[in-house]
C-alpha cells in the first residue's frame, strides 16, 4: 500500500472539561454574616420562630460558603451592616474583640426539664447553639450573666406549662424573642448591642397558664469574651 497517497487521518481529540474550582471553606465570619441576616429576617417578620431556628443550625454546620449561600437566598442579599455577603479572610475574623470557640456542628441541644421540679444554669458555664426549657408545673432559671458563649448566636427554646422559665443576661449582648402567651405570660426585653460582634440571644416559644421571661440583669457585662473564653479552655 502506497502510504503516501493514502495519508493517515489524525484522530480527533474530545476536549477536556475544564475541573470545577475547589469550594470555598466558610470562616466564622461567614458563618456570623449569615447569622446577622437571619437574626433581621427573624426581627422583620420574614422569618418565623421555627425556620429561624432551623436555619441557624443549618449555618453553623456548614463547611463551605457555597452551603451557607442558600440559606439566605429568598432573603434581603444584605446583612445588618449593610454588606453583601461575600467569603472574608481569616484575618477580618481575628480582629473581632469577642473570641468564639470552635463550632462543633455535632453538639446537641441541652435539655432543662422541670416536672413538678426546679432546674437551675448559673454560674460560669459554656452555653452551646440551642437549649431547650420545658416547666411543667416547676421552674427553670437560665441565668447567663457569667456563662461563656461558644458561638455567636445561641437559641433558647422556652415552653411553659403551669410553670415558670426565667432567662436573665448580661447588658451588653443582643436578645430577641418570639413566642406566645395563652393564659399566661411571654415576656422579652429586646437588647441591641453596640459592638456589633457582640452575642446574641433568640428567645422562642410559648407559654400556658405559665410565665416566659428574658430580661437583662443590671451591672453584669461581658468585658472580653476573647480573655474569658481561652482562660476557660486553658490556653
Amino acid at each position: 500500500m502506497d502510504l503516501e497517497k493514502h495519508p493517515q487521518k489524525p484522530v480527533a481529540q474530545k476536549p477536556v472539561a475544564p475541573a470545577e474550582p475547589p469550594a470555598i471553606r466558610a470562616s466564622d465570619a461567614d458563618r456570623d454574616r449569615i447569622a446577622d441576616i437571619l437574626r433581621e429576617a427573624l426581627a422583620e417578620g420574614r422569618l418565623d420562630a421555627e425556620e429561624h431556628a432551623e436555619r441557624i443550625d443549618s449555618v453553623y454546620r456548614a463547611k463551605t460558603v457555597a452551603e451557607l449561600e442558600p440559606l439566605v437566598r429568598d432573603l434581603p442579599a444584605t446583612g445588618a451592616d449593610g454588606r453583601p455577603i461575600t467569603p472574608t479572610s481569616s484575618s477580618s475574623s481575628s480582629s473581632s474583640p469577642y473570641g468564639y470557640g470552635p463550632e462543633d456542628p455535632d453538639a446537641q441541644a441541652e435539655n432543662l426539664v422541670a416536672i413538678f421540679s426546679s432546674s437551675t444554669r448559673r454560674g460560669r458555664w459554656r452555653i452551646g447553639s440551642k437549649t431547650n426549657a420545658f416547666a411543667l408545673f416547676g421552674n427553670i432559671e437560665i441565668d447567663l450573666t457569667e456563662a461563656l458563649f461558644g458561638q455567636r448566636t445561641t437559641v433558647i427554646n422556652a415552653t411553659s406549662i403551669f410553670g415558670n422559665v426565667e432567662i436573665t443576661v448580661p447588658q451588653n449582648i443582643s436578645l430577641r424573642g418570639n413566642g406566645t402567651g395563652i393564659f399566661g405570660n411571654f415576656e422579652v426585653v429586646t437588647l441591641e448591642a453596640e459592638e456589633q460582634d457582640a452575642p446574641t440571644v433568640v428567645v422562642n416559644g410559648y407559654s400556658v397558664f405559665g410565665n416566659v421571661e428574658a430580661k437583662p440583669k443590671r451591672g453584669k457585662f461581658i468585658a472580653d469574651l476573647r480573655n474569658q473564653l481561652r482562660k476557660h479552655l486553658g490556653h
